[in-house]
């Protein structure tokens, strides 16, 4: 039940930005820590029946969870890395109520079949949705073409499909379930790969190629993987031309509404022929409709088909991509022009190039790891530095890597924990896949882990950490897969003869009791002490998790009412303020908001009580720089503007600023607040 309840809370997180605004996921949080501590304290943790590998990767979890609070001591910006270490909280509490407690295949197959059969409909309900919206609507959800309804980045919401097509693919295969649960799986697999090639995303293109790779070079049942794989290959492949039609082919950027409608028919079309397909093999199989002699002869035949498959597949590469090395140079051109995305070619997005800036990303990152080894710079730390050591005009939060921002964030300290506990939870996983007492607990263990495996391998150069609603289903598929290992092998008991003085030694303390006693004491501190360390931790976490979120909700408050209540607004973040000791976004919305009432005293001294608990922040100083030149105090609006300058030294309003500030002219707060909005525009 706990479980199902946190599947429901990840279902809803899908609907609205996959859980990325902080106010979605920490209450979120908060009923995950609900839901496990009322399993710790009801059930009970038989820590002794969990395997060893699952209690290495809880510890190793707890202590990359337990620095990332830590990293708040030295971090540049506190408010954001005590948002970072809630968030990497909430995947440990989500890893620990799906790895704890132990799962036998019928009740972990019914979790992952929820939850994928959920994505399914919300997939369907996405497409039928986008095909019957205004051109209002579909210029919100298809920006350029490219879906990002509902998360609101392209890249993520072909990732949120994704991440449930490969268990659904996976669960197809099972001989365990019934034939049209695998039909209907198959044919969901379609639908939620073909409604993520809605959103033209190049990360989910090269992911899915390598996630091949991998399943069919470290999963068992190759041959059964295949049979699955290729119907559902084909059917994709039979509506790709019409989904891709709809991003490749605008009418001035907007998306032609009747080339969506036949690529929604094509998707629905081609994922039931899919899903009949597999369901018909299915039965045929489960009927054993098939000799024995003549099945042995058809798994001969599919095995020669693989094999070429496999050749065709790499001849045909070759041919529509041309040399290899050739296109891996271009690739690696295209990716490390400082022109970004312009260095991309014309045609289609997906095959164009890999221009972006994520490399100058990258490198800031590694920069940083090597500028900062041991600790990092704190968790979700990174914008600051980018803006001063970046080349690119984008401003990102994050090194949209999860590696990259494990070692950047975290240095070492952070990194060897989480690497440790990553490799311990996956060898739990293997040992499932391989060893797991029931064929259906190893079907659900390979699926499971699929489902991690693609949120890591596309998370390589995403930024996926930060949004929940990816990241924690992956970690409750890990967790599961970890609940389905089987227990570690009981070491056998010894016999040991012991010389005769010691024996009667042994035997007069077992004859006055005090052994019993000693054990039966031990018992009873345990059983006060476990409710005690659970009840708080419970308190720390909840207060770490509730304080920032009702801040949050204070600042939306203030935002709402600004116009009409200005001084009503400013009270409202004062709170909020003070709600988040570490944070110093409600200073700068109030500082923001007086600025547009002409208040420049208040506005200057709600910067500087943001630049007090954030001495780096460009912006609050940009604006005092701003101010105090308004003000005629030249050599204080010199020393502050430079400043501006040099924490963001692309940013060519700061430096115009500066010039104007050391002509003598004072530099207008209004005027440089129209430019900023401005900028701002047009990075949309």
């Amino acid at each position: 039940m706990p479980g199902l309840l946190a599947v429901a809370l990840f279902v809803l997180w899908a609907t609205e930005q996959a859980g990325y605004p902080l106010t979605h996921w920490a209450p979120g949080t908060l009923i995950v820590l609900a839901l496990l501590a009322t399993a710790t304290l009801s059930i009970g943790v038989r820590l002794g029946e969990l395997p060893l590998a699952v209690k290495v990767s809880l510890g190793c979890f707890a202590a990359f969870t337990a620095l990332s609070f830590l990293s708040i001591l030295w971090a540049g910006v506190p408010g954001d890395a005590w948002e970072g270490a809630d968030r990497t909280l909430l995947y440990l509490l989500v890893f620990a109520l799906f790895a704890c407690w132990r799962q036998r295949g019928a009740s972990a197959v019914l979790l992952l079949s929820v939850w994928v059969g959920a994505m399914v409909v919300l997939a369907a309900y996405v497409a039928v949705h986008v095909s019957a919206a205004s051109t209002e609507q579909l210029e919100r959800q298809l920006p350029y073409g490219r879906l990002v309804y509902p998360t609101g980045y392209a890249n993520a919401n072909a990732a949120l499909w994704l991440i449930a097509a490969w268990p659904a693919l996976l669960l197809a295969r099972s001989r365990a379930l019934a034939w049209p649960l695998r039909g209907a799986f198959a044919g969901g697999a379609v639908l939620l790969a073909e409604v993520a090639l809605l959103s033209q995303s190049r990360g989910a293109f090269y992911a899915t190629p390598l996630m091949l790779v991998l399943v069919f070079a470290l999963l068992p049942g190759r041959l059964r993987t295949f049979v699955v794989v290729v119907p559902v290959v084909v059917a994709v492949g039979s509506a790709a031309r019409a989904v891709l039609r709809v991003g490749n082919h605008l009418a001035d950027n907007d998306v032609i509404a009747s080339n969506l409608h036949h690529a929604v028919a094509a998707i629905f079309i081609s994922a039931v022929a899919a899903g009949g397909i597999v369901a018909l093999g299915s039965w045929v199989e489960q009927r054993a409709l098939i000799s024995a002699r003549a099945f042995a002869r058809l798994r001969n035949a599919t095995a020669a088909c693989a094999v070429l498959a496999l050749v065709g597949v790499v001849a045909g590469g070759w041919a529509a991509a041309g040399n290899p090395i050739t296109r891996l140079r271009h690739g690696w051109d295209t990716f490390r022009n400082v022109k970004g995305y312009a260095a991309n070619g014309s045609g289609s997005r997906l095959t164009s190039g890999l221009g972006s800036n994520r490399y100058d990303f990258y490198r800031v990152a590694l920069d940083e790891f090597a500028a900062h080894p041991i600790g990092g710079l704190g968790a979700d730390n990174f914008q600051q530095q980018y803006l001063r050591h970046g080349r690119s005009q984008e401003t990102p939060r994050y090194p949209h890597s999860v590696e990259l921002r494990t070692l950047a964030d975290t240095g070492l300290a952070g990194s060897l924990p989480a690497v440790l506990g990553l490799i311990a939870a996956l060898l739990a996983a293997g040992a499932a896949i391989r060893r797991a007492p029931e064929p259906l607990a190893r079907d659900v263990a390979a699926a499971s882990l699929a489902g991690f495996a693609y949120w890591v391998v596309h998370g390589s150069f995403d930024w996926f950490w930060e949004f929940a609603g990816l990241g924690a289903p992956a970690f409750a598929l890990l967790g599961l897969a970890c609940a389905l290992a089987p227990a570690d092998a009981r070491p056998h008991r010894v016999a040991v003869r012991l010389p005769v003085g010691l024996a009667r030694v042994r035997t007069r303390g077992a004859d006055s009791g005090a052994a019993p006693q000693d054990a039966s004491s031990a018992r009873r501190w345990r059983r006060l002490l476990l409710p005690a360390v659970v009840a708080l931790g419970a308190l720390a976490a909840t207060a770490s998790l509730t304080l920032p979120w009702l801040s949050q909700l204070e600042i939306q408050s203030a935002a709402r009412v600004w116009t009409r209540a200005p001084r009503t607004a400013d009270a409202r973040l004062q709170d909020a303020a003070s709600l988040n000791p570490l944070s110093d976004a409600a200073y700068l919305v109030a500082g923001s908001i007086a600025l547009r009432y002409g208040d420049l005293e208040l506005a200057d001294r709600r910067f500087s009580q943001a630049l007090q608990r954030s001495p780096n922040d460009a912006y609050a100083t940009l604006e005092r720089g701003a101010i105090a030149s308004g003000a005629g105090r030249r050599s204080e609006a010199l020393a502050l503007l430079s400043r501006a300058a040099a924490l963001q030294p692309r940013d060519g309003i700061a430096r115009r600023a500066l010039s104007v500030a050391k002509t003598g002219r004072r530099v207008s707060v209004a005027e440089l607040n129209r430019s900023i909005l401005f900028q701002a525009q047009q990075l949309r």
